[in-house]
């Protein structure tokens, strides 16, 4: 199966690199079932539209001093999901828990920029970077994406999708920006949608979030699966991790993602304890770009990083490693709100 959506994914992304639309990848029969299944479902998901909490500021104020050196600078684009919808204090924003994880990591303090935006799709994103890159005095450090869900249940082609997250990535990183994307989740956990769209929606997710990984790569950015991360912890225990709308995650489910992403958002600045020596014992290796997306695709929290060697990239578990000493606060953080070790 990994092959078959390596494949898939490498022709997406060879799509996106060469300006195709790319071609559909569903029949006629089968897309007119999808859509017959969408309009059921949005009778029942949805319907939560409060704005997302407002979490913009400073993290790890306690660490003025102690350093002297002036605060990291994160951001965060994308769409709901990297918003915050779904919970209404700010604290439980994934930007919220990032910067704070980020800033007991780094000990120095961290400002947070959000432009994400609700409803967003990949187009949306070229407007964003613009936002973020705004102030020519001050780039982000480090940028997190996390963009997909509305490509897909749009119907955007998929080629079209990869290009547009490509282009916002080689943007920031020109600027000087590290970025962490977190790929597309995995739309078949949404509890009230049925078959046959589950499994449609699964597909689509799990190839978009492959072909995204091979295009942010090239881009010279950093991928986090969220997909199957989500979907199993979220399919055991939806009432915990999805939101009051069936569609958004929970606080307990907005800090399980950021506990995935947090890993790769320290060591995109060094900021994490390199080994860039693959453990095979953990299922971690050096592989072919498209053959690690897809892997990474259909197991969350899965880091996949470009190597000097071409087309290969790094697979890693970076969300099961331990944490620096001084980072114990990160851990109890997250474990209170998860029950799980970093």
């Amino acid at each position: 199966m990994s092959v078959r959506r390596a494949r898939v994914a490498r022709r997406i992304a060879a799509a996106a690199a060469y300006g195709g639309g790319g071609a559909g990848l569903l029949g006629g029969a089968a897309l007119g079932l999808l859509l017959t299944e969408v309009a059921l479902a949005k009778r029942v998901v949805g319907g939560h539209q409060d704005t997302p909490p407002h979490a913009d500021g400073r993290y790890g104020s306690g660490f003025v001093h102690r350093l002297g050196r002036p605060p990291l600078l994160l951001g965060v684009l994308g769409d709901s999901t990297a918003a915050g919808q779904g919970v209404h204090r700010p604290r439980q924003t994934p930007g919220a828990l990032l910067a704070s994880g980020l800033a007991a990591v780094a000990e120095r303090p961290v400002d947070l920029r959000t432009v994400a935006l609700s409803g967003a799709q990949s187009f949306d994103l070229e407007r964003q970077v613009t936002q973020i890159l705004s102030d020519p005095d001050r780039n982000p450090d480090v940028c997190v994406i996390m963009i997909g869900a509305n490509d897909v249940t749009h119907r955007m082609p998929a080629a079209r999708s990869v290009r547009l997250l490509s282009e916002a990535v080689r943007r920031l990183r020109d600027a000087g920006c590290e970025v962490v994307v977190g790929t597309c989740p995995d739309l078949g956990t949404i509890e009230p949608v049925y078959q046959p769209l589950r499994w449609l929606a699964r597909r689509l997710s799990r190839q978009l979030a492959a072909a995204q990984t091979i295009g942010v790569l090239e881009a010279g950015g950093r991928t986090v699966s969220l997909g199957d991360l989500l979907g199993p912890e979220f399919a055991a225990n939806p009432r915990e991790l999805f939101g009051p709308d069936n569609y958004h995650p929970s606080a307990e489910g907005y800090a399980t993602a950021a506990m995935a992403v947090l890993p790769t958002l320290c060591a995109a600045l060094g900021l994490w304890p390199e080994d860039e020596r693959p453990d095979a014992a953990r299922r971690e290796g050096i592989l072919p770009v498209a053959r690690a997306a897809a892997e990474a695709a259909a197991e969350g929290g899965t880091e996949v990083t470009p190597t000097a060697r071409g087309r290969w990239a790094l697979l890693k578990h970076r969300k099961r490693r331990r944490l620096p000493a001084h980072t114990e606060a990160v851990v109890n953080h997250f474990r209170a709100r998860t029950g799980r070790s970093l």
